[in-house]
């Protein structure tokens, strides 16, 4: 064997070493690390979804709690069905302080809600317009949700300058005990 042939065979050999290496041992184990990055950044992906889901979370959870307070201060303004007598009572004397004559009071018939019964009362007072303004004022400073509806207004005779009779309906809302 001469050099020049020895060198030529000894190059093909370590060209087929470097093939065969390339081929079975460095090209799997890129397809290896290639399938490790995908997974790697699939659950890279999978917990920027998560945080993002985190942060929807807690901004639930901050809504959830601001809507807790809301029913909290709503139903601290809605007294127990016990204390309606103390309500009534309470406008009856804002009207006999303003002056005003109750002409008629008259509960009607409770309408049953799921999360509050409203107690509708059917009022007729006698006096002087200014005085039921001022009825009307007090009423809105009472620490309780009430609603006037079916509000007349009626002058009375002509001597009596100022004087009215008033025809109104003011929903008292009281707990539902049974929600």
């Amino acid at each position: 064997m001469t050099g020049g042939f020895r060198k030529a065979v000894f190059f093909v050999l370590l060209v087929g070493i470097a093939v065969a290496g390339y081929q079975y041992m460095i090209k799997p184990a890129n397809k290896h690390l290639f399938e490790a990055k995908e997974r790697v950044q699939a659950q890279f992906d999978k917990l920027d979804e998560f945080e993002r889901a985190t942060a929807a979370a807690e901004g639930l959870t901050k809504q959830l709690e601001q809507l807790q307070e809301a029913i909290t201060f709503f139903e601290s303004k809605l007294p127990p069905t016990s204390e309606i007598h103390k309500v009534l009572e309470q406008v009856t004397v804002i009207a006999q302080k303003q002056g005003l004559k109750p002409k008629t009071i008259r509960t009607l018939k409770k309408k049953d809600n799921s999360g509050y019964i409203e107690q509708p009362l059917q009022m007729g007072l006698v006096g002087n317009f200014n005085s039921f303004y001022s009825f009307l004022l007090e009423l809105e400073k009472l620490p309780r949700i009430m609603k006037i509806r079916e509000l007349k207004l009626k002058k009375l005779l002509k001597e009596d300058e100022g004087q009215i009779e008033a025809e109104f309906i003011v929903s008292i809302f009281f707990q539902n005990k049974t929600s």
